[in-house]
């Protein structure tokens, strides 16, 4: 029995060897091709994208980068805008509307206004502003004939109420629908403490709406002698950054209470004395400190007074002072520009 059993199962063992042995090499062998087949199909693969980048880029490579890709996906986009941009350019041709523009006839270049005036004035200062109008600054088309035949803008400047849209505010919108000669800021609340603010926004705003060669502040109570301005700004258009006007320097007061009493008195040294500044009843910019300002506008500190503060902005500038005594306003005098009320 145990003989017998010892041959069954040797036999048996012998039996399943080779059949055991030839499946294994079938399967063996089956994976083999299909190995090879991927490792082929992906060649072919590998082989036709990079034909095909050559064919779409002309560099002649058989890869390119993941950037290079992006690139040629970008300027692809960047080809459909400007094929339709180009398109409907044609198409505005056709209706006309850029035959104008095109035209050899086409009207020159409106000329830069030489100077933009800004008469600072306030609630409750209607007089004065009558009084100007009628004295130096003209209204209606009387107006309009000093812009287009001296390069002359004037505009009274102008806040809002600190009650918006209250009797104030409606007071000056009705004056300047009649006059059409305001310039408001919106943004500025008025008052008289904020005077340096407000020539400030003044001329960056004013720099902003209109391209003019310079950018004059004027109070409300002066009169000012447009011609002789304009032939003394004409007489500086060489000079790309100056800032004109009555030159002094003075006391700072420390004392509160005082008339005059500077907050940051400390910040002008013992002496106590102001730096050389224009007198705040007129003074000129040029359009390159306009621009100045209003780049800045949000950094440029402002002290108690507004002459002042403009004159502290262009300390550290490389500005040419011009101190012209026909800017004193003290009283009228040969060539004066200006003079107080």
């Amino acid at each position: 029995m145990q003989s017998k059993g010892s041959n069954y199962h040797r036999n048996g063992l012998v039996f399943r060897s080779p059949i055991s042995a030839l499946l294994l090499c079938t399967i063996a062998a089956m994976a083999s091709f299909y190995v090879a087949g991927r490792l082929w199909q992906d060649a072919e693969n590998r082989v036709y994208l990079g034909k095909e980048l050559d064919r779409i880029t002309g560099q002649g490579k058989s890869a390119i980068s993941v950037d290079d890709t992006l690139k040629i996906i970008g300027c692809r986009e960047q080809q459909k805008k400007l094929t339709a941009l180009e398109m409907e350019l044609a198409a505005a041709r056709q209706e006309g509307f850029v035959s104008k523009h095109l035209s050899s006839t086409k009207t020159p270049p409106k000329k830069r206004p030489l100077v933009v005036i800004g008469v600072l004035t306030g609630f409750g200062r209607k007089n004065n502003r009558d009084v100007i109008r009628k004295a130096w600054m003209a209204t209606g088309e009387a107006l309009r004939k000093m812009e287009d035949q001296k390069g002359v803008i004037a505009r009274f400047v102008i806040g809002r109420s600190a009650n918006r849209g209250d009797s104030l505010d409606r007071g000056i919108d009705i004056e300047n629908r009649n006059y059409n000669d305001f310039f408001i800021l919106d943004s500025h609340v008025e008052s008289s403490e904020e005077l340096p603010k407000k020539t400030k926004y003044f001329f960056a705003h004013a720099a902003e709406r209109w391209e003019a060669e310079y950018y004059a502040k004027v109070n409300d109570d002066v009169y000012v002698n447009i011609d002789a301005l304009g032939s003394t700004l004409a007489a500086h258009l060489d000079s790309p950054r100056v800032y004109i006007g009555c030159m002094k320097s003075g006391e700072v007061f420390s004392e509160q209470g005082q008339k005059w009493y500077e907050p940051d008195w400390w910040k002008f040294g013992d002496g106590k004395t102001y730096f050389r500044h224009a007198s705040g009843e007129m003074f000129v910019i040029s359009k390159a400190l306009a621009k100045f300002v209003s780049i800045n506008r949000s950094i440029l500190r402002t002290y108690a007074f507004d002459d002042v503060s403009t004159g502290s902005w262009f300390i550290g500038l490389d500005v040419k002072h011009i101190d012209d005594k026909k800017f004193c306003c003290a009283s009228w005098s040969t060539g004066g520009i200006c003079a107080g009320a």
